[in-house]
């Protein structure tokens, strides 16, 4: 086999599901109180003596005009009909990505957050049609259901709850499908009647933006005239407009890097350093381009501008509301107001926290390792802040202004509450339960059909070392390993390797890791292991193809696990490397003896010593 795998590759969007997990991202933090300081602007502003110049501003006409045709909208239009289907372009990219290549690629991964996406949307609905049974409230009960990202990071960045890595993966993974029933929502429900000439050129417009792939070049520009005329063709068919950045996005193909486009890529700039031209300087450019799929530079051109303009700006026209003493009183006497805190506070909480607990409790799906379900729990009452999408459907799915502004109260005094319910949960639970010092014990236990294990699984001793295969010092270690298995024998000890790949300082140690899983789903783990310590500074895919040969792998079926279907090793890695970062581990070798964090040498004397003391 000659097709290497993609290099693992970390990108930054504001918006996207990735599988970071160090601390809250400065970018999306900023994102957040941006959002937030519009928001404060735009009541301050709508409360203020010049309220009257806010509201003048919103109903202010913009348009073209061209001989007799002319078009326009008002301000709040152009912005949550126009500049809106950006933020849904970039949502349905992150949904594309996520279910082709991402955290949804494996179901068994997935089961929880998706089963508890879908009752954390159920739930809040009936809620608020239980207290809105009937009349003209009823069409507004698509405002409780959907969840914003934004608010949802920068909430957990101010709150910092203890070990947040594998909470945040959970929520923003339930944060696509919430997403993704949202958009589905928006068009089955929240559309106007049909038009059906407009439709028909909506459909052919559909497969000219499919068939876009297949174009040699001037691939961008095709999907952005093709993408307005569909947000055209829409808006004359009655669909609300906003969905043809959904269409467009999920039409858009995805693929990881491949290495041998970047190794192509790396020639040319080899080249162009060597003799600087134009010509090399353009070929280079492409060759870059070339290399990352479309759906990931568009996230990484267009999300900025999504997260520090339309949003913004997006709050700045709809977050308005009247706030005296007779709009406030309204609201506190309005079933429609209550509907929405009871939907977004109580039923997101209800529905997710009672989603996973079911899922767990049932076996149908499992939390991620460390995960537990008070910080579930934690993370279902912040996502009652329901703000974007809930304030884009209230302007849609309500046309009187009094009562506009009284789900605009509720939608706003939700996210106050679900944020402060969140603070409390965590807070009080950590001080009810405290948290085990970080990285003092192993925080996974070892499980028989997850680790990879040398030994009795259920030995009186056991022996857990994070590594990363290109370290020199864990290549050392293993001919100690070897003495301290010796001295104790197969029955007497448990030994269990787990992945910390420090790619700062070993660029390919996460790529040896993947391997060794790969060889580990045909029975060969260790094996593969031990060439990968012997040639630590041959750890290229070409030179790691070879050993997984010498070992007696199927090369073809090793290639699929590794290249065309990762998601299974790549997600193995990644819960070891989660794990070590939620224990605050930095360095390799880190040993655990009997459940406790090794401190001092260890050289197989001190190794054998420790085991011997906790024997004792």
């Amino acid at each position: 086999m000659t097709t290497e795998p993609t290099p693992r590759i970390v990108r930054f969007s504001p918006l996207r599901l990735h599988r970071d997990l160090k601390a809250m991202k400065p970018g999306e933090n900023a994102a957040a109180a941006l959002l937030l300081a519009f928001t404060l602007i735009a009541i301050l502003w709508a409360n203020s003596p010049w309220s009257q110049s806010y509201w003048t501003l919103l109903d202010t006409h913009v348009g073209v005009a061209f001989g007799e045709h002319h078009f326009d909208m008002t301000v709040k239009h152009l912005i949550n009909d126009g500049l809106m289907t950006l933020f849904f372009f970039i949502v349905g990219l992150e949904v594309t990505r996520e279910f082709k290549i991402g955290e949804l690629t494996d179901r068994s991964r997935a089961a929880v957050p998706v089963v508890a996406a879908l009752a954390g949307l159920a739930v809040p609905a009936t809620i608020f049609l239980l207290l809105n049974s009937s009349g003209e409230n009823v069409q507004a009960w698509g405002v409780v259901i959907s969840t914003d990202t934004a608010f949802l990071v920068g909430a957990l960045a101010i709150i910092k709850p203890k070990f947040p890595g594998r909470l945040r993966i959970f929520l923003l993974t339930l944060a696509v499908v919430d997403d993704v029933g949202a958009l589905i929502v928006i068009a089955v429900f929240y559309s106007d009647a049909l038009q059906v000439v407009p439709l028909v050129v909506s459909a052919v417009l559909l497969v000219a933006i499919a068939l876009v792939r297949f174009l040699p070049a001037a691939r961008g520009p095709a999907y952005a005239v093709l993408g307005f005329a569909l947000w055209i063709a829409l808006y004359l068919a009655g669909i609300h407009p906003t969905l043809a950045g959904v269409a467009l996005a999920l039409l858009i193909p995805v693929f990881a890097p491949e290495r041998r486009q970047v190794e192509d890529a790396v020639d040319v700039i080899r080249a162009f350093r060597q003799s600087p031209n134009s010509q090399y300087a353009r070929t280079a450019t492409r060759r870059l381009r070339q290399s990352i799929s479309i759906n990931e530079r568009l996230q990484t051109d267009v999300g900025p501008y999504v997260s520090f303009l339309v949003l913004p700006l997006f709050a700045l026209v709809n977050a308005g509301v009247r706030l005296d003493s007779a709009s406030l009183s309204a609201a506190a006497r309005s079933p429609l107001t209550w509907g929405i805190v009871a939907g977004l506070v109580i039923g997101k909480f209800i529905g997710i926290t009672g989603a996973t607990w079911f899922m767990s409790r049932t076996g149908l799906g499992q939390l991620a390792p460390g995960l537990r379900l008070r910080r579930v729990a934690g993370g279902a009452a912040l996502s009652g802040i329901g703000f974007t999408i809930s304030l884009f459907i209230v302007d849609i799915a309500i046309s009187e202004p009094a009562r506009q502004d009284q789900a605009r109260i509720g939608v706003i005094a939700a996210s106050l509450i679900a944020f402060v319910a969140g603070w409390a949960i965590f807070h009080i639970t950590d001080l009810i339960s405290p948290p085990e010092p970080i990285g003092m014990k192993l925080i996974r236990p070892i499980d028989p059909e997850r680790d990879h294990i040398k030994g009795n699984p259920n030995a009186p001793l056991t022996l857990v070392e994070y590594g990363d295969y290109e370290c020199p010092f864990c290549g050392r270690a293993t001919g100690g390993i070897d003495e301290v298995r010796a001295r104790f024998g197969e029955d007497e000890l448990c030994y269990v390797w787990r992945h910390l790949p420090l790619e700062r300082v070993h660029p390919r140690a996460f790529d040896a890791a993947r391997a060794a899983e790969a060889a580990g789903l045909q029975g060969k783990y260790f094996e593969m292991g031990a060439q990968l310590f012997a040639h630590q500074d041959d750890l290229e895919w070409s030179d790691i193809y070879r050993y997984a040969n010498a070992i007696g792998l199927d090369l073809e079926q090793f290639d699929q696990d590794v290249r065309v279907h990762p998601s299974k090793v790549l997600h193995r890695v990644q819960d070891d490397v989660q794990d070590a970062e939620a224990m605050d581990l930095n360095s390799t070798p880190t040993f655990f003896v009997n459940g406790k964090r090794h401190k001092g040498p260890w050289d197989s004397a001190s190794l054998i010593r420790a085991l011997e003391e906790g024997r004792e």
